[in-house]
C-alpha cells in the first residue's frame, strides 16, 4: 500500500536569495487551526545551522512564510542546529517537541553528554510565532524523534521517544519532569524484516481511533533508506502494541526523495486529518518538502490487519 504523492510536490523549496534557508527545507510539522494549516519547518543556510521556519495555508499545499525564522538557537544546548519538529495542541497552548543539537545543556549544570549532545526539547506558544523553551525530556543520552500525544492518558501527559534504536513511552504530570520510572519500550526493528531492520523512530503526532492510536513511524535498514509504517497502539497504554504489519506503506521513489542532502529518505513529522483524508507532511532527501495522502479508513484498516 502507497500514499499518493501530490501533483505539485515539491510544496516547498529553499530560497537561495536566504541567508538561513538557502540550501534545504525539510521535516516540517504541521497543524490545522482556525481553518488554516501552520508550518514549522526545519531550514538550513549558509552556516549550515538549522532553524525553524513559519508558513500558513488556505488549502495545505501552496504556502506563504515569513522571512525570518521563528525558533532558532540561543545557547550552548542547540547551537549546531534546531531539528525536526512535531506539534502537539493540549490544554490550550501548542506545544513544539524539537531536537537541540548542541554541545551542552545549559540548565542542567552536566558536561556534553555522551553521543554529541542530542537533546529532546519542547517549547510551549500560544500563536505558533512566538516560543518559550520548556526543558528537555531526557538529558545524558543522544535521544530524539520525540513527540507529545494530543490528550493526557491516565492524568498523565504522554511522549513517544527513540532511544536508538527503539522507540520508548514517557510520562510526565508537568511537562518539565519525565521520570525515568515512567519510561517503557515500545518496539524496536525487526531483524528479520527488512525495511525496519535497524533503527526505528515515531513520525508525526498519533492520531485518536476508536480501535487505538494510529501512528506512523519512520524505519531505515542497512542501506539506511528511510521509509515510513503503521501500527496501532492501545488507547489506555501506548506502550502495548495491539497490531504492526510487516509491510511499509511509503518508500523514496521521485528523484528528489532519492537524491538531495542526505539520499533515499522521506521522512516525516506530521500526519493531519483532513475530512477523511491523512495529509502526510514529508521531508525528501532532508532537502524539500513535500506532500501526500492516504484516505483515513484505508490506513487504518491496514494498521489493524495490514
Amino acid at each position: 500500500m502507497f500514499l499518493k504523492r501530490h501533483d505539485s510536490n515539491p510544496i516547498l523549496l529553499p530560497d537561495p536569495t536566504s541567508d538561513w534557508e538557502t540550501y534545504n527545507v525539510f521535516n516540517p510539522a504541521v497543524i490545522r487551526h482556525n481553518g488554516l494549516f501552520h508550518m514549522l519547518y526545519r531550514a538550513q543556510g549558509l552556516d549550515w545551522v538549522s532553524r525553524i521556519g513559519y508558513a500558513v495555508s488556505v488549502d495545505g499545499i501552496h504556502w506563504n512564510r515569513l522571512r525570518r525564522p521563528v525558533f532558532e538557537p540561543h545557547d550552548g544546548s542547540d547551537s549546531r542546529g534546531i531539528e525536526d519538529p512535531r506539534i502537539t495542541e493540549i490544554d490550550g497552548d501548542f506545544i513544539m517537541a524539537y531536537t537541540a543539537y548542541g554541545s551542552e545543556y545549559q540548565g542542567s549544570g552536566k558536561p556534553t553528554h555522551e553521543g554529541g549532545g542530542i537533546l529532546p526539547m519542547f517549547a510551549r506558544s500560544k500563536n505558533l510565532i512566538e516560543w518559550e523553551r520548556i526543558g528537555p525530556l531526557a538529558i545524558g543520552e543522544d535521544n530524539k524523534d520525540h513527540l507529545l500525544f494530543p490528550r493526557k492518558i491516565r492524568g498523565q501527559y504522554a511522549a513517544l521517544h527513540r532511544r536508538t534504536p527503539n522507540i520508548w513511552l514517557a510520562e510526565s504530570d508537568d511537562l518539565k519532569n519525565w521520570p525515568e520510572a515512567s519510561m517503557r519500550p515500545v518496539f524496536g526493528p525487526r531483524p528479520e524484516n527488512g525495511w525496519d531492520s535497524k533503527t526505528v523512530g515515531a513520525s508525526g503526532v498519533p492520531i485518536e481511533t476508536e480501535y487505538g492510536w494510529l501512528m506512523i513511524y519512520h524505519a531505515y535498514d542497512s542501506t539506511h533508506t528511510y521509509r515510513l509504517g503503521a501500527c496501532l497502539l492501545d488507547l489506555d497504554d501506548p506502550a502495548k502494541v495491539i497490531h504492526r504489519p510487516n509491510r511499509f506503506i511509503f518508500e523514496p521513489k521521485e528523484i528528489w526523495e532519492l537524491r538531495g542532502d542526505v539520499p533515499n529518505v522521506v521522512f516525516s513529522c506530521a500526519n493531519v486529518v483532513v475530512g477523511d483524508e491523512v495529509y502526510l507532511y514529508y521531508g525528501g532527501a532532508d532537502h524539500v518538502v513535500a506532500l501526500a495522502t492516504l484516505p483515513l479508513a484505508e490506513l487504518l484498516d491496514f494498521a489493524r490487519h495490514g
